[in-house]
């Protein structure tokens, strides 16, 4: 299993499992002319954030997205993990895990992140024990949208 950051070459897989992602957990179908300049925009806008993929064998089989929220109480970034998917097929073999310790990793040696934030859909109790597990809580903060 290898660990790494995507490179824009990885954008289909990631635009696929977006797709997925969005189906499975929304029942929603995302429109690719939206979804693919969306995905590629941040390969040409670092301040975007970037993607983390899994790769097995050669194949692509999970990935992330990290994108940046400031801290002004704490003077350090926050890291949001998005979009998060793995081929079912490669699920249960602690992708997830690895992700993430490689995005952790990347924090620490840019030395200024303070912590990680994710959305789980209310309904997803296994996503939910996987990000327990790895440490993360509940916050205290609803959140909001228009």
């Amino acid at each position: 299993m290898n660990i790494r950051k995507a490179q824009e070459s990885d954008a289909p897989s990631l635009v696929d499992f977006n797709q997925k992602m969005a189906l499975e957990t929304e029942g929603k179908q995302l429109e690719d002319a939206v979804l693919g300049p969306g995905v590629r925009a941040v390969f040409s806008d670092p301040g975007k954030g970037f993607y983390v993929v899994a790769e097995d064998n050669g194949a692509v089989v999970g990935g992330l997205l990290v994108t940046f929220e400031w801290s002004d109480w704490r003077n350090k970034w926050f890291w949001w993990i998005q979009s998060v998917y793995i081929v079912p097929e490669a699920r249960g073999k602690s992708i997830y895990s690895r992700l993430y310790e490689f995005v952790k990793a990347e924090a620490a040696k840019q030395g200024d992140v303070c912590g990680f934030r994710l959305y789980v859909e209310r309904e997803n109790a296994h996503a939910q024990k996987v990000y327990e597990k790895l440490g993360m809580r509940n916050s205290v903060y609803f959140m909001y949208e228009e």
